[in-house]
């Protein structure tokens, strides 16, 4: 029995097209009904003609999104943007000094950072310290200036205007044991080295504008010498000569001859990590938690050549300021009268007071100054002064510094006070008492016994008496130690006949 096998074919056909219509449709419009497509007409075996692709897969349509009936996105209208003379981008001028001078010391860095453990050590002691830190800021903020002015002119890194910081925390009038003083902590024999004078009356070690030009140039003699920053501080602080040999034994060792590898003093090894340790504070204040005030990057005092020889008080009268600045700025005085040599005197005052003293130094009268000079003449000492004046000789030997021992001849150029009895007389002896002046109490010492026998130590005053009470008067009676010690009975030996 033979079946007809085209029928079945073509309905097979059909179905088929049907099912790859009803895919195609999928990818068309949505409509709100049935998604079922249309059921297959006799007509829709003309498209049995077309070849059959591979299936088109099947696209879902994006949740709340009706393809082909979603509104355009409306483009933004641009708004008129109104600039104002505030709003303009104005250039830098990179050449045009800041106003903090901290800033300006932090642009001149130069020296390669040390990387040695004591460097963090010393960080945190001044971290520790804030009230130190601050002082010696405050102190800085007279000198600083003009020594980063002077650093600059050399062209050499302003980490050098830090060093004052760890020779004398800016102290000008700071005295080390080893006889050091100044900013710049120069010993005697090296201030000479380099013109710094050194008498009775003055010491330029303390010279805030000698000192400084010294110090630079002591400072780029020996960085030139070993060509390294980290050696010539070093050296500045133990010797050039020192650090050259310290240098030379490890290269006959073979080993490294750089500042951490060195053998050297204690306390040069503590220098320059004190100093690594400064600069990386006052670099990043904010990073430690320090607040630096600012200073002004502008002088902040001036030189007056040809001033008149007149003490420090008067100098302090006319230009309007206290006595204690005058002293800051002028701490190379060790007498309190500022003497005029050849061309003048050199003083220094606030540079926003220079008028004011000239203007009241033209209506000055020179003969009422508190203080004057007398030369010694023939067959005068210094004992017949003191009594022409009205002081003691202890007393007008101090004044002018001088010892006990020392001889006073013809033509020697002593300092009096005009008035005797003023105050500024007392202030200036007072003051003539501190370490800033050069003059130091020596105190000898003896051993003797206690009351329970034991050796002690204590202090002999060549010209002390001790005070006795008279039995007759009931008044005090100063008789010498020895006529109150008990004499030991010697027996003295017959002579032979």
């Amino acid at each position: 029995m033979s079946f007809p096998i085209e029928p079945l074919f073509r309905r097979a056909l059909v179905l088929l097209a049907g099912a790859v219509l009803a895919g195609c449709a999928a990818t068309g419009v949505v409509t709100d009904g049935s998604a079922t497509p249309p059921p297959a007409s006799e007509d829709s075996a003309a498209v049995t003609s077309r070849p059959v692709g591979p299936p088109v897969p099947l696209v879902r349509p994006t949740p709340g999104i009706k393809p082909g009936q979603a509104a355009p996105i409306p483009f933004p209208q641009p708004t008129e943007v109104v600039a104002t003379a505030a709003d303009e981008v104005k250039p830098i001028d990179l050449t045009e000094p800041p106003d903090d001078l901290w800033e300006r010391i932090r642009k001149g860095f130069g020296m390669p950072d040390l990387d040695n453990p004591l460097v963090a050590e010393h960080q945190a002691w001044y971290l520790n310290r804030p009230d130190y830190f601050r002082r010696m800021s405050e102190r800085g903020r007279r000198y600083m200036f003009h020594i980063v002015e002077e650093i600059e002119k050399r062209g050499l890194p302003t980490e050098l205007a830090l060093l004052p910081m760890v020779e004398s925390a800016y102290n000008p009038e700071a005295l080390s044991s080893a006889r050091a003083s100044g900013l710049w902590q120069f010993i005697p024999s090296t201030g000479k080295l380099y013109g710094l004078e050194q008498n009775s009356q003055r010491d330029d070690r303390r010279d805030i504008v000698a000192s400084t030009e010294a110090a630079l140039d002591y400072l780029q003699k020996i960085y030139e010498m070993h060509g390294d920053w980290h050696l010539a501080l070093a050296s500045y602080n133990w010797g050039e000569g020192a650090v050259g040999r310290a240098v030379m034994r490890n290269q006959a060792a073979g080993l490294p001859s750089d500042f951490s590898s060195l053998n050297m003093p204690n306390e040069t090894r503590h220098y320059v990590p004190k100093l690594q340790a400064l600069k990386n504070i006052i670099a990043q204040p904010e990073l430690f938690g320090i607040e630096l005030e600012s200073v002004a990057n502008k002088p902040y005092f001036a030189l007056v050549p040809e001033a008149p020889s007149m003490d420090v008080a008067t100098a302090a009268r006319l230009a309007d300021v206290p006595v204690s600045e005058i002293r800051a700025l002028n701490p190379q005085y060790k007498r309190p009268v500022i003497r005029s040599s050849e061309g003048g005197a050199q003083l220094v005052l606030p540079a926003d007071a220079v008028d004011t003293f000239m203007s009241n130094l033209e209506n000055h009268d020179a003969h009422a100054s508190s203080w004057r000079t007398y030369t010694l003449g023939r067959r005068e000492s210094i004992a017949s002064v003191a009594k022409r004046f009205g002081l003691t000789e202890w007393r007008l030997r101090q004044i002018n510094g001088l010892k006990a021992t020392a001889r006073v001849g013809r033509g020697s150029t002593l300092l009096v006070p005009s008035n005797p009895d003023s105050d500024s007389a007392d202030a200036i002896g007072n003051a003539e008492e501190t370490p800033r002046l050069g003059v130091r109490k020596t105190v000898r010492y003896k051993r003797v016994k206690d009351k329970r026998g034991r050796w002690v130590s204590v202090p002999v005053d060549a010209g002390a008496k001790k005070s006795v009470k008279s039995k007759s008067s009931g008044k005090k009676k100063a008789v010498p130690k020895k006529a109150s010690a008990k004499k030991k009975a010697v027996k003295v030996a017959p002579k032979k006949k």
